[in-house]
């Protein structure tokens, strides 16, 4: 493993302590026994972990320049809210210095880079849907200010926005199961991404109030991309399962799904229904035009650089948590159940 790739958790793993104490020896906490500290400043040592770049930039004084870390730079959504974002902070005298971290491995040498070019914050999307959060513990601890992005934070102090998801899907089944549909699949995004489980979570809880029981035959896994929905509904429609409708967790989901039906023969919405989730700007060109869930795409990134800003020039205000409201757009990808 390089040095680049050695992480807050392997220190503490090392010296047998929690990452918080870690971040506390870092940052030449009191609240550490020497006993400990020396632990791991012994762990530190070892595996060649590097904090002290933190430091530098810490002690620096404000650029009006801030970092934004996203999984990729090609997603529509993540390239909408960073679009956002860095319009916003123009508007507030700062500067978005982008980059992109395919993995938790490609985090530290990215940071390395931003704090070496002394950005005053951090915007990062999707931080806690891997590991990579553990690389922004020591920062956030020295008070750097970070804000997550479709991810909320667990006991890190950092503000956030997210958007109703629960309630985006609980929407996006009610709909269907108001068309008279029961049978309601839905395809899932990856299981380790909070978007996933809480769209998920709004498809039971709709399922629940409709006394429907719970089918897990119904809950099928894809991974976002419009391929992997066309292989699942061909897997689905090979098992013979009986269903009316699906509720695809993205848009492009939504479009493999209804290739894949149409493949076999089938027609949406007289036969199947399909519901998608984003409303990407294609959307209402999509043949049928496609019912979605909207999430606020613009609202995300102005939100998040104005709680950076804010966190950078009152670093004494508390973190805040924004969520924001989904919303059901209806087009024509679904009909009543045909009896």
């Amino acid at each position: 493993m390089s040095r680049s790739q050695i992480t807050i958790r392997d220190v503490a793993i090392q010296a047998g302590v929690s990452h918080q104490t870690v971040s506390r020896v870092i940052n030449n906490s009191e609240q550490v026994t020497p006993s400990t500290r020396k632990r791991v400043e012994d762990a530190i040592k070892k595996l060649g972990y590097r904090p002290n770049v933190i430091a530098r930039s810490m002690a620096q004084g404000h650029t009006h320049t801030l970092g934004c870390i996203s999984p990729n730079l090609t997603n529509y959504i993540f390239s909408s809210i960073i679009e956002n974002a860095q319009a916003e902070a123009r508007r507030l005298g700062f500067f978005i210095l982008t980059g992109f971290a395919s993995s938790a491995d490609d985090v530290p040498l990215l940071l390395d880079e931003m704090l070496n070019r002394r950005v005053d914050g951090l915007l990062v999307l999707n931080p806690r849907d891997d590991e990579r959060y553990l690389h922004l513990l020591p920062l956030i601890e020295s008070g750097m200010p970070v804000v997550y992005l479709k991810n909320t934070p667990k006991e890190e102090a950092v503000s956030s926005v997210c958007a109703d998801d629960q309630n985006g899907g609980y929407l996006a089944t009610q709909y269907l199961l108001e068309l008279g549909h029961t049978n309601i699949v839905t395809i899932i995004g990856p299981k380790n991404e909070e978007c996933t489980q809480d769209r998920l979570k709004g498809y039971r809880q709709a399922l629940s109030e409709a006394s429907i029981k719970q089918e897990e035959t119904l809950v099928i896994k894809g991974d976002w991309s419009a391929e992997s929905a066309g292989r699942a509904v061909q897997e689905l429609l090979a098992s013979a399962t009986p269903f009316s409708a699906i509720f695809a967790q993205n848009d492009r989901m939504a479009v493999g799904t209804i290739r894949a039906l149409r493949d076999s023969g089938l027609r949406v919405p007289q036969d199947i229904s399909v519901i998608g989730y984003d409303d990407i700007p294609l959307a209402s060109y999509f043949d049928p035009p496609l019912t979605t869930i909207r999430q606020p795409m613009d609202e995300f990134g102005r939100h998040g650089a104005q709680l950076l800003v804010d966190s950078i020039q009152n670093p004494k205000h508390s973190p805040r948590q924004v969520r924001l409201d989904t919303q059901l757009i209806k087009r024509n990808s679904c009909a009543p159940l045909q009896s």
